[in-house]
């Protein structure tokens, strides 16, 4: 497995960004197109079009919404455990001056980074891009949806 970093650390889930989106778009192009050119069958066809839009962006939408949730909610847990160990004192504190964006980018530092990374997370207030491209030993996390 190649080591993880700030270019390489974007995932995909293959089955459904290489086989349900591409079918779906094509459905989609496929009604469409059927939409404009099949006079007899046009509103059978725009139907058939809504239909496949909305099932696309309904997939989309709960795929990225319960995977990501329940994401969020480990990382948050995982990053105070992390910062307690290493720090002996409680994440929450500093965890009330970040956004959401700085505290998920906070899970690729590694723990020798951690504490100084938050700590300059909230003096100046990075967002959470310049946080994970501050990283110097990036903390892989290969299990995320």
């Amino acid at each position: 497995m190649a080591i993880q970093n700030y270019k390489n650390h974007i995932r995909f889930y293959p089955p459904h960004h290489f086989v349900f989106y591409p079918i779906t778009l094509a459905l989609l192009a496929s009604a469409v197109y059927y939409a404009i050119n099949d006079a007899p069958n046009q509103k059978l066809w725009m139907f058939m079009s809504i239909v496949v839009f909305l099932i696309i962006v309904l997939a989309f939408m709960l795929r990225q919404h319960y995977a990501l949730v329940l994401q969020d909610r480990i990382v948050r847990s995982e990053l105070r455990y992390r910062y307690f160990v290493i720090t002996n004192t409680r994440f929450e504190p500093m965890e009330q001056l970040l956004n959401d964006g700085q505290i998920f980018a906070l899970r690729f530092a590694p723990d020798e980074e951690l504490p100084k990374l938050v700590q300059r997370a909230v003096a100046e207030k990075m967002s959470g891009n310049q946080i994970k491209k501050a990283i110097v030993n990036w903390f892989p996390d290969h299990q995320r949806v």
